[in-house]
């Protein structure tokens, strides 16, 4: 009964606090307010429950509105170094887009644009205009639309062409990508049929022949994607294949999957079919994605005959399935930059990291090693290692990249899986990969050398 009275301060006496008025500009009336309810209300508790008041009740409520609100307004998708060594890493995003797209997409949000405006008459025009022209231009193709992914890609051609008809694949084709999504059943859901020919491993040109009939509407090819099957194998070229279905008035579809545009070969790479080659052995539509080996962003792209891509833009899906604005700036952006290999190669982040030299990776690692060393000195150790990085995302998956990591043993009593929280919890999280006990930061995709150096500091005092 003789305790001192404890006053809580009301919203409005916090809201006239000096402190407030930064809160308020950053975060407007609304949303602080509600912030400062729940903080009184939060403080209101601490002390029923026998916690002691605070010297300054106002501040301590005002700073816990300030972290209430820095936690819940903070973005939850945030920039990461990707050091796992999977260069097209799902996960983490995939492709990284070239500094030409980037501005190209700010530049289209930042106002009106003739998205499907046609400048020279003043009438509607379409969107895929802005991408056709380049599409035609480095594939070689009649025509190009573009939608959101290359699964979508795909299951357009076959609502368009196949509905309630028959398609024909390899049995040894019908693969299941990331997230257990299969291709039979992206077949299902466009309202085609599949019909399998060939084994698990071998298939011939007369299986395909002889599986033709009145009901089939196509003949599809699709790449292996994330696996490769060795050994006693047998597969028919698209060039075969094209003639086959154009004796029986068929297209021929190929899904590329992550596709490419450059022949890696001549960059030292295992060679990926192209696009170009891909059209010039037959077939008649080919679908490929945009973030994988092209380097842009998500979209899933269709090129081949006028007549052909003229039908599938008629379809109500190509409406659901479409590109924003931005999107299509980035991708114009991007497509642009293949007009020269050599220019591609160094401007596109993908195709820049894929071709990244081993002794410039090994360089990276002997400058960044001291800084690592000290800033985890009392909780792990650091060796440099040579290792192999993965391109990712289903393209060329069993060919590996000599690249440079360090590796980062932990000291007892702390753990590995602990260790690799400490990189992830930094401002601009470090995400590596766990092998034999220890944390390893493959330096293949580390551009940002002094982003990540200036980071190690806040790594040494958590630690």
């Amino acid at each position: 009964m003789n305790a001192p009275r404890i006053t809580i301060p009301g919203i409005d006496r916090l809201l006239k606090h000096e402190a407030a008025q930064a809160l308020l500009a950053a975060y407007g009336h609304t949303v602080l307010v509600d912030a400062l309810r729940a903080s009184v209300a939060g403080y209101r508790d601490a002390l029923l429950a026998g916690a002691p008041a605070v010297d300054n009740a106002e501040q301590f409520i005002l700073d816990e509105a300030d972290a209430a609100l820095a936690a819940t307004q903070a973005s939850t998708l945030v920039n990461v170094f990707n050091l796992t060594g999977t260069v097209l890493h799902t996960n983490l995003g995939r492709a990284l887009l070239a500094d030409d797209a980037i501005a190209a997409m700010s530049a289209v949000a930042a106002g009106a644009s003739n998205l499907e405006y046609d400048l020279a008459t003043a009438q509607r025009g379409h969107r895929d205009a802005h991408v056709e022209t380049w599409l035609a231009r480095v594939t070689g193709a009649e025509a190009a639309t573009a939608v959101n992914n290359c699964a979508a890609a795909v299951m357009l051609i076959l609502n368009t062409f196949a509905p309630r008809k028959e398609v024909i694949v390899a049995r040894g084709e019908l693969v299941e990508i990331g997230g257990a999504f299969r291709i039979p059943d992206v077949m299902t859901t466009a309202g085609a049929k599949l019909r399998e020919v060939g084994t698990t491993n071998r298939v011939h040109l007369r299986d395909y022949a002889d599986a033709i009939t009145p009901r089939t509407a196509m003949l599809m090819k699709i790449h292996p994607s994330n696996y490769r099957i060795e050994g006693f194998t047998a597969s028919v070229p698209e060039a075969d294949l094209a003639a086959l279905a154009h004796e029986h008035g068929l297209p021929l579809a190929v899904d590329l999957g992550s596709g490419t545009l450059l022949d890696f070969a001549a960059f030292g790479l295992p060679h990926e079919p192209t696009v170009q080659e891909t059209l010039a052995q037959g077939a008649d539509l080919v679908a490929f994605s945009g973030d994988k080996l092209l380097g842009g962003p998500q979209a899933g792209i269709i090129v081949g005959k006028r007549e052909l891509i003229a039908k599938i833009r008629k379809n109500p899906m190509t409406r659901a399935l479409r590109l924003d604005k931005i999107i299509i700036a980035a991708l114009a952006a991007t497509l642009r930059l293949y007009g020269d290999a050599d220019r591609a190669r160094e401007k596109i982040p993908t195709l820049r990291l894929l071709t990244r030299a081993e002794a410039d990776i090994a360089a990276l690692a002997a400058r960044v090693l001291p800084a690592v060393r000290e800033a985890v000195s009392g909780i792990a150790d650091v060796a440099v290692q040579a290792c192999a990085s993965q391109i990712g995302s289903g393209a060329l998956p069993v060919d590996l990249l000599p690249s440079c990591a360090l590796v980062l043993s932990p000291k007892a009593p702390l753990g590995v899986e602990a260790l690799a929280a400490h990189f992830r919890a930094l401002p601009r999280p470090v995400i590596g990969r766990i092998h034999q006990g220890a944390l390893w930061l493959d330096l293949r995709c580390l551009e940002d050398e002094a982003g990540f150096m200036s980071q190690l500091q806040r790594l040494a005092a958590g630690a």
